[in-house]
């Protein structure tokens, strides 16, 4: 009886090529480009917004004026935010990210640099920007509930980030009203800088502040 025997093995018609490892970057660098134009699109809105808010104040911030500055269409800017009102309240959102990533890197280990440092963050342009939304939503309807909710959660995170910096015990009485105390006095410096940029008498004033913050909080 004859040997079985294995059929000959038949070639691939279309054989595989060698994969090459930079290829297989550069089509994954590739593979969602328009994602990340629109990504870097939307991120220059939002900084132009808030630069003509700090610069302009509400009047004179309009979407044509954000999108010649952030160097875009009107179209592109549309596109990303329908009407005037979606794009600043999305301005003042990034402003208040903008402003929890810096609570967070305060010095956590001197409180009286810390409390400099919260008083810096309101005293600055990105304060300043979000203070011009705040007396436009005081007058605008299509505004107004936006701007007063977004306040309301940027102030219970601040307040959060500010206890934890401070190293601050809540549970002791008077704790939460002394930290709540130092944001509302660096919001009214914030407020004064408008006017008058008057940094002797504020750093007078917060050197005092950090003092009296240290001795409530500490042991």
């Amino acid at each position: 009886m004859a040997a079985l025997t294995a059929p000959d093995r038949q070639p691939d018609r279309n054989p595989e090529p060698d994969r090459n490892p930079k290829q297989d970057r550069n089509a994954k660098a590739d593979r969602n480009p328009k994602q990340d134009r629109s990504r870097a699109t939307r991120q220059r809105l939002l900084e132009a917004a808030v630069s003509c808010l700090a610069e302009h104040g509400w009047a004179g911030s309009t979407v044509a004026v954000v999108a010649e500055r952030a160097g875009v269409s009107r179209g592109a800017a549309q596109h990303h935010f329908p009407t005037r009102e979606d794009l600043f309240t999305a301005a003042v959102e990034y402003v208040a990210e903008e402003r929890s990533q810096a609570l967070r890197a305060l010095p956590s280990d001197n409180r009286e640099q810390a409390v400099s440092g919260i008083v810096d963050l309101y005293t600055g342009p990105l304060f300043r920007a979000a203070l011009h939304l705040w007396v436009a939503a005081a007058n605008e309807d299509q505004l107004r509930d936006r701007v007063a909710e977004l306040e309301a959660r940027v102030g219970r995170e601040s307040h959060r980030i500010a206890v934890e910096v401070l190293g601050a015990d809540e549970s002791r009485p008077g704790v939460r009203e002394t930290v709540q105390g130092l944001l509302d006095m660096a919001r009214g410096l914030g407020l004064a800088t408008l006017l008058t940029d008057d940094r002797a008498r504020r750093e007078r004033v917060v050197s005092q502040w950090a003092r009296l913050v240290n001795e409530a909080l500490s042991d």
